[in-house]
């Protein structure tokens, strides 16, 4: 499970819109509460380093952005536990090539934007043996409920 307060939820639409019809990506933190449960305490928007002609389909987060997300959040005592992306006028669900590139542990928030207008947002988890995603239950928290 992942536990994502509203202004998160509401940035990663928003987000999603500005940047149709192509992806937009960026890099979730928070911490892990218990086996399986992952807090967002903040997100970190990163460009889409993937080349111009294919962001409509795909998204890339640079190595730099992620070891300076990763630095950071070490230093707040936090964590990366997850990355988002937006699939412009396409299901929320993980392509194979978003499988292709995604490692266990992490959650994998997708919001779909259709028309330019986010809609349905799901949460997913590569299995160990990393043949699948495995989908995961966002819990919609209360803006002032990080800690």
């Amino acid at each position: 499970m992942i536990c994502l307060p509203a202004e998160c939820e509401a940035y990663i639409k928003q987000a999603g819109e500005a940047a149709y019809p192509n992806e937009c990506c960026g890099i979730l933190v928070g911490t892990v509460r218990g086996i399986g449960v992952k807090a967002v305490d903040r997100l970190v928007p990163v460009r889409n380093a993937f080349g111009a002609e294919e962001q409509y389909h795909r998204f890339q987060i640079e190595a730099d952005d992620l070891f300076k997300a990763e630095q950071e959040s070490r230093k707040l005592r936090k964590e990366v536990v997850g990355f988002y992306h937006s699939h412009p006028d396409h299901a929320a669900s993980p392509s194979d090539f978003d499988r292709t590139r995604a490692f266990p542990f992490y959650s994998y928030i997708i919001v779909a934007v259709g028309k330019g207008q986010a809609n349905d947002m799901t949460s997913w988890e590569l299995a160990a043996d990393w043949s699948r995603f495995e989908p995961e239950e966002i819990e919609r928290a209360p803006e002032d409920s990080r800690g």
